[in-house]
């Protein structure tokens, strides 16, 4: 019996490869690899295991007839056009909650480390400064007494939130619907939810509808005191907003995980010593990654065993196979 054809675009761990080729025959494609692709082999593909840096549009789902589900590597899947994947019955899958703890880790120890000026405080020992100059100045701020408002209250912002609560944070949280599971304060608008805090923590997804929300109003409704930290999707930021918003002191700092055009970081984003800017790390430890790939593996497999995806998201709740 034939094996159902993969097709495995961008980087994923080792694993999804591995395991992939004892179960399917798998076809590869990186960025800038995918247009070359033979009429031939996309009529033949029936599922597509989505990693980093390759979308999954509307151009390439119309070149692929026999698509019946994208397998996305990661818990966003902005890069997936999972609506135009709904309309046509294709099933789209992500990695939820296997990553929901190591996110929420970087998140907090992000925070740490910009409120504290940890990875300038680090340079400046490495620079042999501490020995020639004396101890590294007073931090102008601290984590006591701040209020942490938290963009996307999903799983991750979840973790955040309990992490946040054990450091004695009062927390608050905006999204596009109130939860009804929590007692935290919410904020019917984003700007709302800035004025009654100092920290902004961004875990929202990216995408169209949430593409620049936080912008110069909500920066300047945060405050001189504010930090922003972004470990959603860079899109989220308006990003010039943010520099100029830094560089005339709308508000004091910001931890950046995530950025607009990854891996290009604007240039004013690198010379500001008093922020702290780490390459899209949120997830990237071997443990948590791997778990990643083998639910990536695994939502195909059910999928041509048994029909159903273990992980559907919201646009393709269940797409039941044939």
């Amino acid at each position: 019996m034939a094996l159902a054809e993969i097709l495995m675009l961008g980087r994923a761990p080792a694993i999804v490869g591995e395991q992939l080729s004892r179960q399917f025959t798998v076809h590869r494609a990186g960025p800038g690899e995918v247009e070359a692709l033979s009429p031939d082999l996309l009529s033949r593909v029936r599922g597509i295991a989505s990693g980093a840096h390759v979308p999954v549009n509307r151009a390439l789902i119309e070149r692929m007839p026999g698509l019946e589900i994208v397998a996305n590597f990661g818990v966003g899947y902005d890069s997936v056009d999972a609506a135009f994947c709904g309309e046509r019955g294709i099933c789209v899958t992500n990695t939820p909650d296997v990553l929901t703890e190591e996110v929420a880790d970087t998140a907090f120890g992000l925070l740490l480390m910009t409120v504290r000026q940890l990875s300038a405080a680090e340079r400046y020992l490495r620079a042999g400064r501490w020995e020639a100059e004396g101890p590294y100045p007073l931090t102008p701020a601290t984590l006591r007494g701040r209020t942490l408002g938290i963009l996307g209250l999903g799983r991750i912002g979840l973790a955040i939130a309990r992490r946040a609560e054990a450091f004695g944070l009062e927390v608050r949280y905006h999204g596009r619907t109130q939860r009804t599971d929590v007692d935290y304060p919410y904020h019917d608008t984003l700007e709302g939810l800035a004025r009654a805090c100092d920290t902004l923590m961004v875990v929202a997804p990216g995408g169209e509808a949430t593409r620049g929300i936080v912008d110069r109003r909500v920066l300047e409704a945060l405050g001189p005191e504010g930090i922003v930290v972004n470990v959603g999707r860079g899109t989220v930021i308006d990003e010039p907003a943010l520099v100029a918003a830094l560089q005339d002191g709308t508000i004091l700092s910001a931890g950046l995980d995530v950025f607009e055009k990854e891996p290009k970081v604007p240039q004013a984003l690198k010379d500001m010593e008093h922020v702290v800017l780490l390459p899209h790390v949120g997830s990237a430890s071997r443990h948590t990654r791997d778990r990643m790939g083998q639910l990536v593996v695994d939502n195909l497999a059910s999928w041509f065993r048994d029909g159903r995806p273990l992980t559907p998201v919201a646009e393709t709740p269940f797409v039941a196979k044939g």
